[in-house]
């Protein structure tokens, strides 16, 4: 009596590995011991990116504001202390986009954020 090796799922198992593996080089797309390790390596690399792909963004979106606000005269930090002073919660994203596609609009930020900074200043100076 032969023994029981279960070769029908065995071999689903490993063609489906070896399926996520086309287009790794060498072993890594043929052999299923190699294709295993690197699909696994793969899976974790993609869970890890799809996180660090916000920050990445979150970034991104900073850099521009930052070349933005000084165009117009003004830092980043400066900046969102005068919009948070002015009651302003746009976020990052949306404050991007605006001084990439409408400068008159980004430009009127500043100036509320300018305006609402001395404001904060001159509260500060009486009290």
């Amino acid at each position: 009596m032969a023994r029981a090796t279960n070769s029908p799922a065995s071999r689903k198992r490993h063609k489906k590995v070896l399926k996520y593996a086309r287009g790794y080089f060498g072993n890594k797309s043929k052999l299923f011991r190699y294709a295993k390790e690197a699909v696994q390596h793969a899976w974790q690399y993609a869970y890890i990116d799809r996180k660090k792909k916000k920050s990445d963004r979150r970034g991104l979106w900073i850099v521009r504001l930052n070349a933005a606000c000084r165009a117009n005269g003004m830092t980043y930090s400066r900046f969102i202390e005068g919009l948070a002073a002015a009651n302003i919660t746009l976020d990052r994203k949306v404050l991007s986009d605006l001084a990439i596609r409408d400068e008159v609009a980004f430009t009127g930020l500043v100036k509320t954020a300018q305006d609402a900074l001395k404001d904060k200043a001159a509260s500060a100076k009486k009290a």
